[in-house]
């Protein structure tokens, strides 16, 4: 699988900060060349917040090899060669960077567990199986592992250069006291991660308002989008992404009632209801105020229709502390790969599913046009 130590679980938000050392060791004047990088990003606007830096990695680089899964840029700058990574390949699945010179090396290597933790958004919480080092004849043996499987879709002047560089690479040992400069460098590295980790409050995010009995609260609708990357960068077609879409509303003819006291713990037992199967990686919004979207990381559509099951048994059980109230519950469930995502969508399904009297809707996949009754 990899030519480094043992695989360990990494945060995109760890990858981010290796990948910059990495390169910035490639932009680094020294006189050691031949350079050799390359890297995937999984996606096209990964790539794209990073062209600044490859355009002037390319510069100076015999060969400069990025690749993306589904497209690459129309035009990219001079001397950087795009490679276009099928999406069912392992390769898509990758977030690499190695660096190589006769006399220096580095490599990030990292998979897409599909999966997250705690953070202060879900893009930065995504978590990849990897490992990273710098040292150089690790970083020769992932080249000669992206030269292999990418070689028959690079142009020849381009496959020429990748083997100039390997071969050269491979006349000359690597250098004596690799192993001390890494170590100094993992350790900054860990004390950097765990100051990272220290600083960030768990279940932080912007717009989420303290509940009442621990844990986040209700996001509202800026605060998703700032949670779920939405302004920032981040891309359909990596992390699957559960949402449930609830609706609680008192059924028709119910008397008004009077006192805000009443009201409010009512709305309050509510939220607590909607918001109490989450795991400390979900997150709820309150769109309206019958209006609930809860955003589920990596889970099947299987569990998200039971996480809607625990909803409409929470909610409903409310009746016995207010035992004139008995709210309807509706939801609508989908799981994509979208972004930014289908929100309306959702919220269209549970209006249907309202309409039809149908407890839970389930989305077809990555669409809404026709939800199917439960």
């Amino acid at each position: 699988m990899h030519s480094g130590g043992p695989p360990e679980l990494l945060t995109k938000r760890s990858l981010v900060a290796v990948s910059h050392a990495v390169e910035q060791a490639a932009l680094a004047t020294a006189e050691d060349g031949p350079l050799l990088v390359m890297a995937l990003f999984q996606r096209l606007p990964y790539l794209e917040r990073e062209l600044p830096v490859y355009a002037r990695i390319a510069e100076t680089a015999a060969a400069t090899v990025v690749g993306v899964a589904g497209q690459c840029p129309e035009a990219l700058p001079a001397g950087l060669c795009g490679v276009v990574l099928d999406e069912a390949e392992d390769l898509a699945r990758e977030w690499t960077v190695v660096a190589l010179t006769p006399r220096f090396g580095a490599a990030l290597v990292a998979y897409d567990r599909a999966e997250v933790e705690p953070a202060a958004t879900l893009e930065s919480g995504r978590i990849f199986e990897g490992w990273w080092g710098f040292r150089r004849d690790e970083a020769l043996h992932e080249a000669l592992r992206l030269r292999d499987r990418l070689a028959e879709r690079l142009p020849a002047s381009v496959r020429a250069a990748v083997d100039g560089v390997l071969a050269r690479v491979s006349d000359l040992p690597s250098t004596p006291g690799e192993a001390r400069g890494e170590a100094a460098l993992r350790l900054m590295f860990s004390h950097a991660e765990r100051a990272a980790r220290a600083r960030r409050s768990p279940g932080s995010g912007a717009g989420a308002p303290a509940p009442a009995e621990g844990g986040p609260g209700p996001l509202d609708e800026p605060g998703m989008r700032r949670w779920t990357g939405a302004d920032g960068v981040t891309a359909s077609g990596t992390l699957p992404v559960a949402l449930v879409g609830v609706r609680v509303d008192e059924p028709a003819g119910v008397p008004e009632r009077f006192g805000r006291r009443t009201t409010g713990r009512e709305a309050q037992a509510v939220i607590r209801a909607v918001t109490a199967p989450l795991r400390p990686v979900d997150r709820a919004v309150r769109l309206t105020d019958q209006e609930y979207l809860l955003i589920l990381p990596s889970l099947t559509e299987e569990q998200a229709v039971a996480v809607a099951g625990q909803v409409h048994e929470a909610v409903t059980a409310l009746a016995q502390s207010y035992p004139f109230v008995a709210f309807a519950v509706h939801a609508a469930v989908t799981v994509t790969t979208r972004r930014p995502l289908p929100v309306a969508d959702v919220r269209h399904a549970v209006g249907w599913a309202a309409r039809e009297g149908v407890p839970v809707a389930r989305l077809a996949p990555e669409a809404a046009e026709a939800p199917a009754g439960r």
